[in-house]
């Protein structure tokens, strides 16, 4: 098992930048999960945002955040991060951390199915 915690975000106005983290634990290989990262906002379903593959060699990304985001990872440290610039008001929504130990990164972008999950975090993007 692997429990996830994330950080790192709050209330940026538009085009400013947030960094998140999300700091993985327990007694499991970090490495040996893909991770990803998904958002909910509110009345929303939960959606794919980025993906990074257990070498974090592959990177997968939702189109709406191409350009903008980075995922990226630090297997030494049992972290995953998610870089978000030029923040727009639609990014608004609690961003969830995610775990597989099967699945791979490109399989995320698919379905929310992946079996650990983070507590979430509230991003806010003010215009």
């Amino acid at each position: 098992q692997v429990h996830l915690v994330e950080s790192g975000g709050g209330l940026v106005q538009a085009g400013g930048s947030l960094r998140l983290a999300c700091a993985a634990s327990g007694r499991t290989t970090f490495s040996s999960y893909a991770m990803g990262w998904f958002r909910q906002a509110p009345g929303k379903e939960r959606e794919f945002v980025a993906a990074v593959s257990r070498t974090g060699g592959s990177t997968y990304y939702a189109e709406f955040v191409k350009g903008r985001f980075t995922i990226s990872r630090d297997n030494a440290k049992n972290t995953v991060f998610l870089q978000m610039n030029s923040l727009k008001p639609e990014d608004t929504a609690v961003y969830y951390c995610a775990a597989d130990p099967v699945r791979t990164a490109q399989a995320m972008r698919v379905a929310p199915i992946v079996g650990y999950w983070g507590q979430g975090i509230q991003v806010t993007v003010s215009s």
